[in-house]
Order: C-alpha cells, then sequence, then structure tokens
C-alpha cells in the first residue's frame, strides 16, 4: 500500500480500537474520545485533562445529537487536526 493508504487504514484502525472498549462499537463515547486523543494525539494536542474541554469538544462533533461521536464525526476532528498541523508547520517553515 501506498504512505496515504496506510495512512487512512490507520487512522481506521485507531478509531475502532478506542470505539469497540464500550457500547456501540462503532462509536466513541466522550471517555473513549478522551483516551484517544490523550493516547494517539498527546505529542501535537497535548493532554485533555479538563471536562470542560471535553464537552466543548464532543458538542461541537456531535452533529446529530446522540452523545457520541461516529466515524463521520471523527473525521471532522481528524481533519480539523490535519489542517492546524499543516497550517502550524507550514508557519514554522518559513521562520
Amino acid at each position: 500500500m501506498t504512505d496515504l493508504e496506510n495512512s487512512l487504514t490507520t487512522i481506521i484502525e485507531v478509531f475502532h480500537k478506542y470505539s469497540e472498549k464500550e457500547g456501540d462499537k462503532h462509536k466513541l463515547k466522550k471517555s473513549e474520545l478522551k483516551d484517544l486523543i490523550n493516547n494517539e494525539l498527546s505529542g501535537f494536542l497535548g493532554h485533555v485533562k479538563d471536562q470542560a474541554t471535553m464537552d466543548s469538544l464532543m458538542e461541537s462533533l456531535d452533529t446529530d445529537g446522540d452523545s457520541e461521536c461516529d466515524f463521520q464525526e471523527f473525521m471532522t476532528f481528524i481533519t480539523m487536526a490535519t489542517i492546524c498541523c499543516h497550517d502550524f508547520f507550514e508557519h514554522h517553515e518559513d521562520e
């Protein structure tokens, strides 16, 4: 597989690694999303410690109002995080 294909596969595998821990295996509960961020994205986003931050993040991602994050909603988050990382690296590349 190509680098991009491997990356897409990894995103899917990481989502399911956490979504399968509790309840609906196709959705992330707030606690699963927090664990995913803290374990898989802490180098870019830091650790999410306070509940208000998680509540706000889940509220912004949960477009269908079911208090969980499905794969499409998760991909919105991944897209936003990727754009922010790209902008950061592009900005610091010029320095």
